[in-house]
């Protein structure tokens, strides 16, 4: 495999919608909060998160190089070549380009601090980047401990689409964060789901994780409440901020997720829980529900900024 080809394994851009839709609707809150695109903003975003993409993907496959290389031992059939396990790329070329990638997403987020500006944005960044290190590598390794799925849900769900949108509008606090309560819910309930598939090697290799201990049928129906859940969420919000939300912004949002989730609903009564085969068609539904509900958000946010001028921060 020539060496390009190797380095777009490695960076399976395939996993990238779960960063890329929490920064979308960063932008989006962005974007609403003033009424205006900001090009450059938008440019330095979409680095900011490349960088921070490569980075987790890159570091998640060195911290977890033995439970890949246990899975490919017991279930080589059902999953696909793992990026150090099958020597694809050296470990210490792994380690180097997530590090690379670290400080690179360090220095887009000093240059927009500086030159925007956005006082505090570096920190934002080091912090993002910190949260990933607590999740997979020494000392914490909190995946490895049974806090890795709420360490992913404070991640995407609430560090970079804030970060994201302070980037865009130049305002701390938004008022359009009112929806991220209701993503966070969803982005805990895909890391949830991200571990189904992996319990054999999980459990042989010591990685607590909600699936390990509480077991694939119980971690089916938590994800599934928690989406249900953030539908019920989004829709209250017209109650519960109306100087921000009105009924017609959430509704999309709620009928394309209610639409998703009776979709998501089938495919688990179609397959059993602890079926490895059945893992990935049930986490592509529950990601529809969740990337396409949090994409529709993001377009009724930045029309509705625009034609109001902003929703004021």
């Amino acid at each position: 495999m020539p060496l390009f080809a190797r380095w777009r394994y490695a960076l399976k851009p395939a996993s990238w919608p779960k960063l890329l839709v929490a920064a979308a609707l960063g932008q989006a809150i962005g974007i609403a909060a003033t009424g205006s695109v900001d090009p450059l903003a938008l440019s330095l975003g979409v680095a900011l998160v490349v960088f921070d993409l490569a980075f987790v993907v890159l570091l998640n496959d060195w911290g977890d190089q033995e439970v890949d290389a246990l899975k490919r031992r017991i279930a080589a059939d059902l999953c696909s070549p793992k990026t150090i396990p099958d020597g694809i790329l050296e470990s210490s070329s792994v380690l180097w380009g997530g590090l690379g990638a670290g400080a690179l997403m360090l220095a887009v987020a000093a240059t927009a601090e500086y030159f925007m500006p956005r006082p505090g944005l570096t920190l934002a960044a080091l912090a993002c980047l910190l949260l990933f290190v607590a999740y997979t590598l020494p000392p914490l390794r909190l995946n490895y401990r049974g806090g890795g799925e709420v360490l992913e849900m404070l991640g995407v769900g609430f560090a970079l689409p804030w970060m994201l949108a302070y980037l865009q509008s130049g305002v701390a606090v938004p008022r359009g964060l009112v929806v991220l309560p209701a993503f966070a819910l969803m982005c805990l309930a895909s890391a949830l789901a991200s571990g189904l598939s992996d319990e054999p090697s999980d459990r042989l290799g010591g990685k607590r994780t909600f699936t390990t201990m509480f077991g694939a049928a119980s971690v089916r129906h938590a994800a599934e409440g928690l989406i249900l859940g953030a539908i019920l969420v989004w829709a209250a919000l017209p109650l519960l901020a109306s100087d921000v939300v009105q009924i017609w912004m959430v509704a999309p949002v709620v009928l394309v997720m209610s639409v998703d989730y009776q979709a998501l609903r089938k495919q688990a009564a179609r397959s059993e829980p602890e079926d490895e085969l059945t893992h990935a068609g049930y986490k592509a539904r529950l990601h529809d529900c969740v990337w396409r509900g949090a994409l529709v958000l993001a377009v009724v946010l930045i029309v509705t900024g625009i034609l109001r001028g902003g929703i004021g921060a």
